[in-house]
């Protein structure tokens, strides 16, 4: 008779891996509008200062 395993884990069969979300209270974080907000921000600076550039302003 064959023993059954009990309880799930690390499971590594045939690449798969099952990952488990843990929160790292001491890391910081973003919240996902802050992060676009952002980016965008950033885009328009550069997209700024590639218009400035080509126009012989900088």
């Amino acid at each position: 008779m064959a023993a059954k395993k009990k309880g799930g884990g690390l499971v590594s069969s045939a690449g798969l891996v099952t990952y488990y979300d843990s929160e790292d209270k001491r890391g910081v974080h973003f919240s996902p509008k802050t992060v676009l907000i952002v980016t965008a921000i950033i885009g328009l600076l550069v997209a700024g200062v590639d218009i400035a550039y080509r126009m012989n302003l900088i």
